[in-house]
């Protein structure tokens, strides 16, 4: 599924700044695509799509790419619900609305993704 099919399910996500698919926001870890699945192609340390992987693009405190390089400033794009709310990044300078990646659970629980 691409990504504007995505938004217009509704669906919440990440998504890299190079149009990478990087998981579902939900709580849900036996969700095959969800960021809180350890075993799942965006949850897992040694996938090379997800954000917890250190060694990956999307997971390396080096990468432009990844939320945990604390300059990038092209970091994930979070879509809660199928509209844009902001920025995944440890970068505190970006503009618009930035999640530590760190507080990404507290996220998913403000906004009941649970499923």
């Amino acid at each position: 599924m691409n990504i504007p099919e995505r938004v217009q399910q509704g669906q919440s996500f990440l998504v890299a700044d190079d149009g990478q698919f990087l998981g579902k926001l939900t709580l849900n870890q036996y969700d095959s695509e969800s960021v809180s699945n350890t075993y799942g192609s965006y949850g897992s340390p040694y996938s090379s799509t997800s954000i917890k992987n250190p060694y990956s693009q999307y997971g390396s405190p080096y990468s432009s790419l990844s939320p945990y390089n604390q300059y990038s400033s092209t970091p994930p794009t979070i879509y809660i619900k199928g509209r844009k709310y902001g920025y995944l990044t440890k970068n505190k300078y970006n503009s618009g609305t930035i999640v530590d990646p760190d507080s990404i659970n507290d996220l998913m629980r403000k906004n009941n993704l649970n499923f």
